[in-house]
């Protein structure tokens, strides 16, 4: 494991725990083409918080000719001596769902102009099986001039990070790793194995490591989506769905997942990945997308349900002051990339309330380029006509949230994280 230099390609909620990481034992070139994040960790900070600014700070160098450290750089001189090139990049979906690969596309352009003979690529992006060999190994030999397998070799180890989560850190998580030949399948294993504290696995094929990574997000979406479900039907019977799940949980192997809103840059949208790959094949995924669809639909089921409430009060719904808590797609995190609680906010948008969002996690100004919409981070000086908790944030916990509320105001909690004696209604 000598003479190892590694370059980590994108610099988010992935990229950069990962670079820190392998920084602590090897020499490490962060890229990304960002110039504003690259000078923000340059200084020591990091606005995702996935790394504390002291840790970040102890691995940071100011070059990248070193024995080991983190240097983070958007020049690709600075990633031209490296001789694993790790691709963190994010894939998201369009409009219609359907999967963008553009990143990886560029990013693969971006390797494939420096990579040389022996170096190895790896991916790390969630993608559905095939994409890295078949879509991303032909744009390395392209740019590069390189043949795959003979001059070059690619691997793939999916990310199972969980942004916010600093339990579950990236060395504490098991790495599936694999390569493109058995040996480099090793090579590739003992690089993670040597940084990851929790062990690693060796698929046998990319293929495998890539479907792995995918059906674990379709498998936690679609057991959602059956709890979902479950709360809708109760809801109407007038029963807790929270009570139904405390008692059915007393079993041993009852699976412990809850309702809600299901957003984030994985569970909402790895399994349209695998749906568009499956659909390729001829076949119609139907479990995966009736998943996709229920909770995909949550957030205009809850905007109806705060309606249904407010009416029940008397509350005239068009032109009532609406308080949001909470924009982020999870709590304690400031990561809003397809967040459902915009769902939440457009749907009652749609009946004519005016709405105040309140997000001390949030960046105002991210949320404003992504979904044009204003939030705040401290509390509005006003009283409202109703109060709907979407994302459990430990600020709001504190608060004492009836005290926000009009005389005849309604609380509704999302999240079911609330006593029912304090809420009018829970999801």
């Amino acid at each position: 494991m000598s003479n190892i230099k590694i370059a980590v390609i994108g610099l988010g909620y992935v990229g950069l725990p990962l670079a820190r990481l392998f920084a602590t034992k090897y020499s490490v070139v962060g890229f990304d083409i960002n110039s504003e994040r690259i000078a923000e960790l340059r200084s020591g900070t990091d606005s995702t918080l996935e790394v504390e600014d002291d840790v970040l700070k102890a691995v940071l160098q100011d070059s990248p000719a070193n024995d080991k450290g983190l240097y983070c750089s958007n020049q690709l001189d600075d990633i031209k001596d490296c001789n694993y090139y790790v691709v963190t990049v994010p894939t998201p979906v369009d409009s219609t769902n359907r999967p963008i690969l553009t990143p990886l596309y560029k990013s693969s352009e971006t390797v494939g102009s420096v990579l040389k003979k022996g170096d190895i690529v790896v991916y790390e992006s969630t993608v559905y099986p095939g994409v890295t060999e078949d879509e991303c190994v032909p744009v390395l030999e392209r740019v590069s001039g390189l043949k795959f397998n003979e001059d070059f070799f690619v691997g793939y180890s999916p990310e199972r990070i969980n942004p916010g989560d600093k339990e579950h850190t990236v060395e504490k998580i098991l790495k599936v790793t694999s390569g493109s030949t058995p040996e480099i399948g090793k090579k590739v294993d003992a690089l993670y194995a040597s940084v990851i504290t929790a062990g690693t696995h060796l698929a046998p094929t990319i293929k495998v490591a890539e479907a792995a990574k995918v059906i674990e997000n379709s498998q936690r979406d679609i057991n959602i989506a059956f709890v979902n479900e479950l709360a809708k039907i109760f809801n109407l019977m007038d029963i807790d769905t929270h009570d139904v799940l405390k008692a059915a949980g007393t079993k041993w192997n009852f699976l412990p997942f809850k309702p809600g809103l299901v957003g984030g840059h994985c569970i909402g949208v790895d399994p349209y990945y695998l749906a568009q790959k499956a659909q390729q094949y001829g076949y119609h995924p139907e479990i995966i997308l009736a998943g996709r669809r229920m909770n995909d639909g949550m957030g205009k089921y809850v905007a109806a349900e705060v309606v249904k409430l407010m009416v029940q009060q008397d509350i005239k719904v068009k032109g009532a002051d609406i308080l949001v808590l909470g924009i982020t797609f999870k709590e304690n995190c400031p990561d809003v990339r397809n967040t459902k609680a915009v769902d939440v906010i457009n749907n009652l948008k749609s009946y004519g309330a005016h709405l105040d969002i309140l997000d001390p996690w949030a960046s105002p100004e991210e949320v404003e380029h992504e979904y044009k919409l204003t939030t705040q981070k401290s509390i509005p000086n006003k009283k409202f006509d109703a109060v709907v908790l979407t994302v459990a944030h430990k600020e709001f916990l504190q608060m004492d949230l009836k005290s926000l509320l009009k005389k005849d105001g309604v609380l509704y909690d999302v999240k079911g994280i609330l006593a029912p004696d304090q809420v009018h209604a829970r999801l």
